[in-house]
């Protein structure tokens, strides 16, 4: 039974691994399915090919008419950090003033500023989910079952009708949400997500030369480094001051780390591994929930 939708009709605008994720995911919602929602989207880098295949995964429109593409009910941005901002302006051009704009950018405050300063109707969104390759082909309606999506919301647009339809389609897709302001986002993100990037690439970088002898510990540390400078590129630019203090209180951590170990400071170590230790069950058990 089809039931009565303030969103009837989507547009993504890039279709790589969290855009066509986010795509399955939502189609195959409940909620969704109820609403007889209408998917469209668009990416500059896809071929023929690649258009017949987004379609077999659920696309039910490619099209780069712009007019069309942002008039939809619901507009995600799923490309680069800073492509996403710059399409602010051409958004503003072409689409009605009842498109409410999201986006998947792993940084919010820049486009939360840009959006206020053209009098978008904005929400900022982040999928807490991903993997080191990227692209549509690596994309699935599971990889965002179970995990947290952070809004970021400057205007009260979550408990507008859009809004509110936003939050419950994510939940119907098995997500669960959490709000915060994007100056909060950035910062928070930039120590759990951002610092661990670099920390994976700059282990790998310094341990190239004995990579036959490691061992899946090691793998597992290490696979964010297999992640594309080319999204990581707008993430460093757009949040760089908020990685850069989270690098240096980690530097200063680390020279303690290295004080200990040359003083055997066993105790102190101890210490550090019972509180790890404790950590990682806490994660364990937020993760189960």
């Amino acid at each position: 039974m089809m039931v009565d939708s303030p969103v009837r009709s989507i547009s993504f605008i890039g279709l790589g691994l969290i855009g066509m994720s986010l795509l399955q995911a939502i189609r195959s919602s409940p909620l969704a399915r109820e609403s007889s929602i209408f998917f469209q989207g668009f990416d500059p880098n896809f071929t023929e090919a690649d258009c017949c295949r987004v379609k077999e995964l659920g696309l039910d429109l490619f099209t780069g008419d712009k007019k069309n593409l942002y008039g939809a009910d619901l507009l995600i941005l799923a490309a680069p950090v800073e492509v996403n901002i710059t399409l602010l302006d051409e958004i503003k051009q072409f689409a009605p003033p009842a498109t409410l704009v999201s986006d998947v950018s792993s940084t919010k405050s820049l486009i939360a500023r840009r959006a206020r300063e053209l009098d978008l109707p904005f929400i900022g969104m982040h999928p807490m989910a991903g993997k080191e390759q990227k692209g549509y082909r690596e994309s699935h309606e599971e990889l965002l079952r179970d995990k947290r999506v952070i809004f970021c919301d400057d205007n009260g647009l979550l408990a507008s009708e859009k809004g509110m339809f936003l939050v419950r389609l994510l939940e119907s897709a098995g997500c669960t949400t959490l709000s915060m302001t994007p100056a909060d986002h950035d910062r928070v993100i930039a120590r759990i997500s951002h610092l661990p990037q670099l920390l994976s690439t700059l282990l790998i970088g310094s341990c190239g030369e004995s990579l036959t002898m490691s061992g899946p510990g090691f793998a597992t540390f290490a696979r964010l480094a297999g992640s594309s400078w080319e999204i990581w590129r707008d993430i460093i630019v757009t949040n760089s001051e908020n990685i850069a203090e989270e690098l240096d209180h980690f530097s200063a951590e680390l020279s303690l780390l290295s004080d200990e170990v040359k003083q055997h400071n066993l105790k102190q170590l101890e210490s550090r591994f019972g509180e790890a230790n404790r950590l990682y069950q806490t994660l364990k058990e937020i993760n189960r929930s």
